[in-house]
């Protein structure tokens, strides 16, 4: 049988929310090297002529710098909502689709 749900077998072990060091010192010595080195990887970049190149090339650096989402699900069950919650959820969407066309 495993461990409930929050508890762990190392009470003094890392408590919950608290960075991975390893992974801090790692993401900061990549920085330093890409800081350090920015001229000559934007030469690099330069010189990749496929945009799906230049594309993977950008996104495989940025994962460094920014912090990677995590997929979400949204699950209800529409037959079990109201009318009046059906029709302000198709007018919100209604109002953010038009939104994002005049952008």
């Amino acid at each position: 049988m495993g461990l409930r749900k929050g508890t762990t077998n190392n009470p003094a072990g890392r408590p919950a929310g608290t960075p991975n060091k390893l992974n801090a010192d790692l993401q900061q010595r990549i920085a330093d090297f890409l800081n350090d080195n920015f001229d000559e990887v934007i030469s690099d970049w330069h010189k990749l002529e496929n945009k799906r190149e230049k594309i993977n090339f950008f996104r495989d650096l940025i994962k460094y710098k920014l912090p990677t989402l995590q997929a979400t699900e949204f699950r209800t069950d529409f037959d079990k909502m109201t009318d009046e919650q059906l029709d302000h959820i198709i007018n919100e969407l209604k109002k953010n689709g038009n939104d994002e066309k005049s952008r």
